[in-house]
């Protein structure tokens, strides 16, 4: 029987991600949002911001808390992985 433990992703799986990468420069925009309003926002299905926000948070990267039956995002500021992507798109940016 295989075990079902997931192994983390090295840096190229997070970052081969369009979906990812926009969903994670969003939430560096807007702060906190639920999972509806990312998918609105950037003009994709709910269920795949839904899988890409579930990806995300089990590397630790965001976390969400919950209102009732909405979960709100954001990122995870005490993460080393946060904090190295929030650098990337800064640089970026201003290099832009």
């Amino acid at each position: 029987m295989k075990s079902k433990k997931r192994e983390k992703m090295d840096v190229e799986d997070v970052f081969s991600s369009r979906l990812r990468m926009k969903i994670l420069k969003l939430l560096d925009k807007m702060h906190e949002l639920n999972a509806s309003e990312i998918a609105h926002r950037l003009n994709v299905n709910y269920v795949v911001t839904a899988k890409h926000l579930n990806v995300l948070e089990k590397e630790g990267i965001i976390n969400h808390k919950m209102f009732g039956r909405i979960r709100l995002y954001w990122l995870n500021e005490n993460s080393p992985k946060t904090k190295a992507v929030q650098h990337l798109i800064k640089t970026w940016e201003q290099a832009n």
